[in-house]
Order: C-alpha cells, then structure tokens, then sequence
C-alpha cells in the first residue's frame, strides 16, 4: 500500500468489521449527524446543560470504541507494536466519545419536556 485512499480505508474497514456492519456504523454515524445539526437549527443554539450532561457520556463512548474495535479485530492491548496502533487506538476513542457525545445532546433536545426553558 503506496497511498492511502478513501477506497482502501472503506476496503479495510470493511474487512475488519464486515460489510454489512460497516456501513449499517456508517448509515448510524450519518442520522446522528444529521439529527445533531437539525436541533442545532431549531434551537438556534447549543444548550449548556444538555451540552454538559452530554460531556460527561464522553469516557463511556470511548471506553466502548476501543473495547469494540478491539473485540471485532481479535487482539488485545499487549498487541499494540508501534506509534501508528497508538494512534489509532487515541483516534478511536476520540470518535467514540464524539459520537455518544453528540447522540447524548440528541436524545436530551427531543425529549425535553414541552414548555421547557430554554
């Protein structure tokens, strides 16, 4: 591998997770997004408590990531070799807190009581 391409990081990606579990983590990925950026344009704002309580998801969304990747790839920790799994490993983490971060912000704004201060 000479260059790293959109198609080889979709190719390996679907090698490590299966094709159908790939893009079914894709399609979700898309509809939070979606749905984070449709409240965003209701409320006209982010709302700091629901911002806050999100925040505080962030260490479960990575812990999970990690773990996840880690059980559909079949290694361990003690299999990390090299600068690169590390960052991997960080990345990881970081989209999976980013994500159950958003869908934590997500649910609070939809199920907010009506009448509600904002």
């Amino acid at each position: 591998m000479k260059e790293l391409t959109l198609e080889t990081l979709i190719a390996v990606f679907q090698e490590i997770f299966g094709s159908a579990l790939f893009w079914a983590m894709v399609v979700v990925a898309i509809m939070i997004t979606l749905a984070f950026i449709f409240v965003l344009i209701r409320d006209r704002s982010i709302e700091g408590r629901y911002l806050a309580r999100a925040e505080l998801s962030a260490p479960i969304g990575g812990i999970a990531a990690i773990l996840f990747v880690q059980y559909m790839t079949n290694s361990g920790f003690s299999d990390i070799g090299g600068p690169i799994d590390l960052i991997v490993l960080l990345m990881t983490g970081v989209a999976g807190a980013g994500g159950l971060t958003f869908l934590a912000y997500v649910v609070q704004a939809f199920t907010r009581r009506r009448g509600e201060e904002r």
